[in-house]
């Protein structure tokens, strides 16, 4: 018998042939039931939002009264980041060392969390194994209320399971000043493993003068990546206030020493705009920065200048889909939508949604993207070619209106016809995409899901669990209902179900958000039979009742 343990953030990197070949290998051995790490943002640098080694939830289990909530684990303050988890790690602090399976939450009061996913001492899962404070969170930044009223910790951290480290990003308030603090947390203690680092960095201005990173003006809310050795974190703005004194930021570290990079990338870098008015924020709705086969960091920007005149596409770069070389030296390749100088006079924020970087498929064009904002296009792209920008037309490979975007997509591959799909989660309803390869390369609705509970409107987040091909499942977290519901929900639907409109498995309570003008960005993550939602002081963990 052979026992086999997978993190999530591997399956795919070689596309669907390599995932195929394994599967193939795998279909007359008998092994133990893997576990599953999800240990970055959307599962993997591609940020598919794909479990594919899911055994215990099936869209039979799923749908009867077995499956429901297990526990709920009460936080110090809110959650904007997605938990992560690690199975078997040795914990070598607290009440409950050994080995157990974690999920690793963090939360805007500066608290990073370690909690059980498997029983402990004969109780159920939910047993807070660790806690630690990163430090005195700022509240409420520049007035802006899109996080709080503590922001702290709001970006995903990513884990490095080979030197058992976690890295997080924490807001902290010093004083008078503020600071961002790089953190390399050992996953047993949830100690620093080396001293923090402080985030500096600056940059010459197309006038000459430089320009300082100041932790006052900068948001970190991306999710965290992990790649080429380093650690990556972008930067934007608090609701766009101070946008005299706000641009976006691209920085990155050193993994093992936590040095910052030599070269950074500031997306408006021009010395003066008509209304003193910068940003090219990148926020992505807390998506995470993706990674694509060669290493290259790729992300969307936000908004600038209203006056809608100061793109030039090489000293400000907003409104697009950008690509950066690994040592951050070089924008490799970027798409700006023709429209952009409307979208920076509405605040139409092409980066209000992440951008996902498929796995390789076959064809001409191997090498694809998708990302949407808050206008309701969602763009595909050959990932080779962004597609550049043109005042006369988009550069692209098809364009397709999914409702206002404040989300990121979804990815798996369908079990009848083994073809890719996308899912998007634009407005209020999930919707399955059909990628076709040939003769040309273009995305085809196949299927929707009824309307959604979400006053919030602008979209929402879902990921995809299945067994192998098979009982593909599609999760998703509602926003909330209005000022005075503030409750969210968990829906899980099938996309194989028949017919154009996809069944709903599953619909029922997942936390709170009281806070109805910030938007809760939040992810299900689906793992070992369990689905874990945080939200606001608490984490939920939904399951199959014994």
């Amino acid at each position: 018998m052979t026992s086999l343990r997978w993190n999530v953030q591997v399956p795919g990197l070689g596309g669907i042939a390599r995932l195929l070949l394994i599967l193939s290998s795998l279909a007359n051995a008998s092994f133990v039931a893997a576990q599953v790490a999800v240990t970055t943002y959307h599962y993997d640098n591609y940020r598919t939002g794909w479990n594919s080694k899911e055994t215990a939830l099936t869209p039979a289990s799923v749908g009867s009264s077995s499956f429901g909530l297990l526990a709920t684990v009460t936080l110090d303050d809110q959650v904007d980041a997605q938990p992560l988890l690690v199975p078997n790690v040795n914990i070598t602090a607290g009440s409950h060392p050994g080995k157990h399976d974690v999920v690793y939450v963090v939360t805007g009061n500066d608290t990073v969390y370690a909690i059980s996913a498997d029983d402990v001492a004969g109780g159920i899962a939910g047993v807070v194994l660790l806690r630690q404070s990163l430090g005195t969170p700022v509240r409420w930044p520049l007035g802006c209320q899109q996080n709080g009223p503590n922001v702290g910790i709001t970006s995903t951290p990513v884990i490095d399971v080979t030197s058992g480290t976690l890295y997080v990003m924490a807001y902290t308030q010093e004083a008078t000043t503020r600071a961002y603090q790089l953190h390399a947390l050992d996953l047993g203690s949830l100690q620093d493993k080396i001293p923090p680092q402080s985030v500096t960095a600056s940059h010459t201005l197309t006038n000459g003068t430089k320009f300082s990173f100041d932790a006052t003006y900068e948001r970190q809310r991306p999710g965290l990546l992990l790649a080429n050795g380093n650690v990556y974190a972008g930067f934007g703005s608090f609701c766009d206030f101070a946008a005299n004194l706000t641009r976006g930021w691209l920085l990155g570290w050193n993994a093992t020493s936590l040095a910052p990079l030599s070269t950074n990338q500031v997306l408006d870098s021009q010395g003066s705009s008509p209304n003193a008015f910068f940003m090219s924020s990148i926020w992505m709705s807390g998506y995470g920065l993706a990674a694509d086969d060669s290493g290259n960091v790729v992300f969307a920007t936000g908004n600038s200048d209203p006056s809608g005149t100061t793109y030039d596409g090489v000293s400000n770069i907003q409104e697009s889909v950008v690509k950066v070389s690994s040592d951050l030296t070089t924008v490799m390749d970027l798409f700006t939508p023709s429209d952009e100088a409307t979208l920076d006079k509405q605040d139409g924020d092409f980066g209000s949604g992440g951008v996902m970087v498929l796995p390789d498929q076959p064809g001409m064009k191997p090498h694809l993207a998708v990302a949407a904002g808050k206008d309701g296009n969602m763009y595909l792209m050959n990932e080779d070619h962004l597609g550049g920008y043109s005042t006369a037309k988009n550069d692209v490979l098809g364009t397709y209106k999914i409702g206002g975007c404040l989300c990121g997509e979804s990815y798996f591959v369908d079990p009848k016809d083994r073809a890719a799909r996308v899912v998007s989660s634009g407005a209020r309803n999930v919707t399955v995409w059909k990628l076709q390869t040939s003769p040309s390369t273009a995305l085809s609705r196949v299927s929707l899901s009824q309307k959604i509970i979400n006053g919030q409107g602008a979209g929402f987040f879902t990921s995809v669990s299945s067994n192998g091909l098979t009982n593909p499942i599609i999760w998703a977290i509602s926003r909330p209902a209005s000022p005075l519901s503030k409750g969210l929900t968990l829906y899980a639907f099938n996309p194989e179900s028949g017919g154009n409109t996809m069944s709903k498995l599953f619909q029922g309570p997942a936390g709170t958000w009281p806070y109805f003008p910030s938007h809760s960005n939040l992810v299900p993550v689906v793992a070992n039979g369990k689905v874990y939602v945080a939200s606001y002081k608490q984490l939920q963990i939904f399951g199959l009742k014994p």
